[in-house]
């Protein structure tokens, strides 16, 4: 789910043409640490990531993946595997990130 509200809010304070711009850096860093939690087996390399991932979905309203992430990242911390949420994240992410990218406009 997204939180439109804090899309809007967001979009409100910068303005139209810098979300655009923190959108596709939002987008950058995302594949990025994606790309990183894929190849991290350690636990606090995941937790690393997985905190990165909350900070950067909380910032731009996928309140279910920052909750998912927040979960995961407590569980690396716990020593918890975290087999099944890393893949749940590299899969789920580019998609909220996708509706993001296609819906913003017609939800601001």
């Amino acid at each position: 789910m997204i939180d439109w509200c804090r899309v809007r809010e967001l979009h409100d304070e910068i303005g139209e043409e810098a979300f655009e711009e923190v959108l596709a850096l939002f987008v950058d860093e995302v594949d990025e640490a994606l790309g990183r939690l894929r190849h991290a087996q350690e636990a606090p390399a995941r937790m690393a990531e997985f905190h990165f991932l909350k900070g950067a979905a909380l910032n731009l309203g996928l309140k279910d993946m920052a909750s998912l992430c927040g979960q995961a990242e407590q569980m690396a911390n716990d020593g918890t595997p975290t087999d099944s949420e890393r893949s749940t994240v590299l899969a789920d992410f580019p998609q909220a990130i996708a509706v993001l990218r296609n819906d913003w406009r017609a939800k601001v």
